[in-house]
């Protein structure tokens, strides 16, 4: 055992089982007529986007959401009079046949929780900026000066948890990592920890008042951060011995369309692997109807996900599930060591890969320059098992084949052999730069791994459990205990899956390895249920490409770190994120927040370069970082402003237009 293993001791427990899936136990909390938590399924869940005074809109949208499979509507209430309303929305929805619970979203106003408590089944308050500071100053607090500030909170959040108790009505106390409080900012600044103590400071005074109808929420747009965020909480419920509180998960501000399906599935997923959750909301800018199917989908997947092969226990393991640490490896070519993570394409199942191909590798030919243009999102390889291609590929572009193939070949150095793990003592003949072995998870002895590491190999690893995640993280486990350094690519095949389930998927499955600093690329195979096989490449390519950039190993386009809308929202998101996209798309690594109001502003796109915030009707104000750079631009002209100020920065290319 190396002396960098971390034993698995309670005190760092956040999960059941790294191997065996087991959903974390919470206690119950009723909420109306629908339970959540304890043995209840995991519950899925929205939020509308209309203006809380438009009764009918709320109302006919609410129907819409409970029809796509919404168990829980959440309303924001930013005011009495909204707050107020929600009791004419509860009354028009019971008068139309649907008694669905209601949620109050509450941020700066506690005098609207407190009406809203009276009403509705749950309310939701943000713990930093509910009866909290949020200047976005650096204030030193003395021990005492901080133990002020908690009195302070204290006072203006009982009588909102005396009026929970009282009408029976559930709280969430929701952290987001863009607004913790200029306190908690001051003591720890803005990290997991951050968070989970924000939550802790509320949910502590709960406990005084033997209030216990609670559940918790750590979201944040930075993948890394909210998964840990989560795993601490768990972890410091569990060593403070309070109880198992239901989770509520969500990558916020996930943006849209793929990326968002992507982002959110990768850090919800995660989650839902280790057992954590118990209800989820995939906050996407689209209709809130069309986030149902994707929370279902997430959730569907772990009806009977105990019923697993098992997987041999971890007694140990070298992974900090807190921090996060790519595993370190050997360089081998352009693999592993301090290479970006790899793009493997599966184009095995093709009769035969044609020039026209290269261009759904993401290699696409410029008949303007008479040659193929460097892509960002270009494979890095293909796989063509027993059918190599039969043409010269492009520079960046490299192919493997299977190994019976690769040792007939006159020149082998141009192509790069697939040997199978059990086959390792047979081979004749090594590539002097790159040799690709493939070897199940299952696989608990090494040592012909270590009999031939010096023989330029890439791990590629692959599964067929159904808690494909675990048995492959045992595996980056066990090697790193044995000291092997050889780089890993991260292998999945599906199956008879369709498109939507596809995208899901393999992103919780390979990005819930690579948060965790584990794989030095990606291979994706997919039999779609069309059994269209070009199809399915297109779609695997620009997956892999996403999955590395919500993990953020690999940065090969613009992250749009945008809120999903809500009746607070001050323009049309939809229609303006689109508008965006259009002219940014293609800035390589820069981050735009594009927020409908100050609520979702600086503080939620605490990680975005550049901002885009409502302050008014038809008013902009624009960020750079979390400084606001022009206040109240006319929403017409306020998109240009904005590539104005990118431009200023420095950081502006112009669109490549050579195609």
């Amino acid at each position: 055992m190396n002396n960098s293993e971390t034993e698995l001791k309670p005190s760092i427990y956040y999960c059941n089982s790294l191997t065996k899936y087991s959903r974390r136990k919470s206690i119950e909390v009723n909420i109306g007529s629908v339970p959540l938590g304890a043995n209840h399924p995991i519950r899925v869940q929205s939020m509308t986007t209309i203006d809380t005074m438009d009764t009918i809109g709320t109302v006919e949208q609410s129907i819409r959401m409970i029809e796509a499979g919404c168990e829980y509507v959440r309303i924001t209430a930013p005011s009495i009079k909204e707050a107020e309303n929600l009791a004419v929305i509860k009354a028009e929805l019971k008068d139309r046949g649907f008694d669905i619970p209601l949620i109050a979203d509450i941020h700066f106003t506690p005098n609207a929780a407190e009406i809203a408590a009276r009403i509705v089944e749950k309310v939701r308050i943000n713990p930093g900026n509910y009866a909290d500071k949020k200047k976005f100053q650096q204030i030193e607090y003395t021990d005492q000066e901080y133990q002020e500030e908690i009195y302070r909170i204290r006072d203006r959040f009982i009588p909102l948890v005396r009026i929970c108790k009282e009408y029976g009505t559930a709280m969430r106390i929701g952290t987001n990592h863009g607004s913790l409080s200029d306190r908690i900012m001051s003591r720890y600044g803005d990290t997991p920890l951050g968070m989970v103590e924000s939550a802790m400071e509320f949910l502590r005074i709960c406990e005084d008042e033997n209030y216990f109808k609670v559940v918790l929420s750590m979201k944040a747009s930075n993948t890394h951060v909210m998964v840990q965020a989560y795993r601490l909480l768990a972890m410091k419920l569990h060593e403070e011995r309070l109880k198992a509180y239901p989770l509520h998960l969500g990558v916020t501000e996930a943006g849209e369309a793929e990326d968002g399906r992507i982002k959110s599935a990768l850090g919800i997923g995660v989650l839902l692997e280790d057992g954590l959750g118990d209800t989820i909301r995939v906050s996407l800018t689209e209709e809130p109807e069309f986030e149902l199917p994707v929370a279902l989908n997430l959730v569907n997947r772990y009806n009977n996900r105990a019923d697993h092969q098992a997987i041999a226990e971890i007694k140990g393991s070298p992974i900090d599930p807190f921090i996060y640490k790519r595993r370190k490896t050997i360089s081998v070519d352009n693999i592993g060591g301090g290479n970006v993570p790899r793009v493997i394409i599966d184009a095995s199942n093709l009769e035969i890969v044609k020039y026209k191909d290269l261009a759904i590798l993401g290699h696409v030919y410029s008949k303007k320059l008479d040659k193929f243009i460097m892509n960002d999102q270009g494979a890095d390889f293909v796989y063509s098992g027993l059918n190599p291609i039969p043409f010269m590929l492009p520079n960046g572009l490299k192919e493997i084949v299977d190994y019976k193939v690769w040792e007939k070949i006159a020149d082998a150095k141009l192509s790069f052999p697939l040997i199978q793990y059990k086959e390792l003592d047979q081979v004749n003949r090594w590539h002097d730069q790159l040799n690709f072995i493939s070897i199940d998870a299952s696989t608990l002895d090494f040592e012909k791994l270590i009999r031939f590491r010096d023989k330029k190999l890439v791990i590629l690893l692959k599964t067929d459990n159904n808690h494909g995640l675990a048995e492959q993280r045992r595996f980056f486990i066990e090697i790193e205990k044995e000291s092997v350094k050889l780089p890993v690519i991260i292998h999945r095949n599906y199956e008879k899956i369709n498109e939507a389930q596809i995208l899901l998927y393999a992103s919780t499955d390979i990005g819930g390895l690579l948060i965790d600093g584990l794989g030095d690329g990606v291979m994706l195979s997919w039999e779609s249920a069309e059994n269209d096989i070009r199809g399915a490449i297109e779609l695997i390519n620009p997956l892999s490409f996403g999955i590395l950039q919500a993990a953020r190993t690999r940065i090969t386009k613009t992250e749009y770190i945008s809120c999903p809308s809500c009746g607070r929202t001050l323009f049309d998101l939809q229609e303006t994120t689109a508008l965006i996209r259009a002219k940014t798309d293609h800035l390589k690594g820069v981050k735009i927040g594009i927020m409908g109001c100050i609520v979702n502003g600086p503080g939620e796109m605490a990680d975005a370069d550049f901002g885009y915030v409502g302050s008014g009707k038809g008013k902009i104000t624009l960020y750079k970082g979390m400084n606001v750079v022009k206040k109240g631009v006319p929403a017409e002209k306020a998109v240009d402003e904005l590539i104005e100020i990118i431009k200023e920065d420095g950081v502006w290319i112009e669109p490549n237009n050579v195609l």
